[in-house]
């Protein structure tokens, strides 16, 4: 038996609902063979309310599990959390090495909870490093308002113009995660592939048990494209498992719930509906 091979460059979450945590969960769901390159260690602070702490590992460090990573093979890529220009570019220039197309970049701009950018040279160091190499890219509200230079997005409209300025940063197909900040009735996502839009909707979920969401969301067509799916396909089919995963989200203290990672193998695919607009 042979596994597609898909690599996380990413933060761990000690918490374990998002991150490279989530992303191995994610890959495994999928039947892929996991792997990881840390870039920070994010704790959380029981406390001081869940504050979290991010300890950024040093560069020779990263480079050490790139090497180690690329010497086997990679058949898809994912970043998550980079907290630096330096892991940025590093990030990139082992992207690069891979070798492989299925690149999908999740431009991880804050720590949950948080609502300022990590390390505001970050979103240029993105678009310089990481935009031109991605296959997908899949920034939530916030940070597709960083990227695009559009600030807050709130209406599906917004999140088209956003889509389209991205786009044109180099990312070959662009998806835009609504989330409960959008205006919608729905749990809605956009899906842009430089010549036309899909709007991605599924029940939206009355529930705090969100964590890690995105990070699921970007790992899960990661593992499509490693898998064999189309672009369009790999998104699609990543929606009814992080809308499945959401559904069925659970509590893991007082502060913080988060998504379930088997959900979709467990309960089934969520309905989702696919418009183009």
């Amino acid at each position: 038996m042979t596994l597609k091979k898909t690599l996380t460059i990413a933060g761990s979450d000690t918490s374990g609902g998002a991150g490279i945590q989530a992303d191995l969960k994610t890959f495994q769901e999928h039947g892929t063979y996991g792997m990881t390159a840390l870039t920070v260690v994010a704790t959380m602070d029981p406390d001081n309310n869940w504050s979290h702490g991010v300890y950024t590992l040093p560069i020779d460090v990263l480079k050490a599990q790139l090497k180690t990573a690329l010497s086997v093979g990679i058949d898809a890529v994912k970043t998550g959390m980079l907290s630096t220009e330096d892991v940025i570019r590093t990030a990139g220039e082992g992207i690069r090495e891979t070798g492989t197309d299925h690149v999908v970049i999740d431009p991880v701009m804050v720590c949950k909870g948080e609502d300022e950018v990590l390390n505001p040279g970050t979103v240029d160091a993105m678009i310089e490093y990481l935009l031109p190499l991605a296959e997908v890219v899949t920034p939530n509200l916030f940070e597709a308002g960083q990227l695009s230079g559009l600030g807050k997005l709130t209406s599906i409209d917004d999140m088209k113009k956003a889509a389209e300025k991205i786009h044109g940063l180099g990312s070959k197909n662009v998806v835009i995660k609504g989330g409960k900040q959008l205006q919608h009735d729905k749990a809605a996502d956009l899906y842009y592939d430089g010549s036309k839009f899909l709007l991605l909707e599924s029940e939206k979920q009355d529930t705090l048990y969100t964590h890690g969401a995105g990070c699921t969301f970007a790992a899960a067509i990661t593992a499509n494209l490693a898998n064999g799916l189309a672009v369009e396909e790999a998104v699609v089919e990543a929606k009814k498992f992080i809308a499945a995963a959401i559904a069925h989200g659970w509590k893991l203290n007082q502060y913080v719930g988060p998504v379930l990672h088997g959900a979709k193998n467990q309960h089934g695919p969520a309905e989702v509906t696919v418009t183009e607009i």
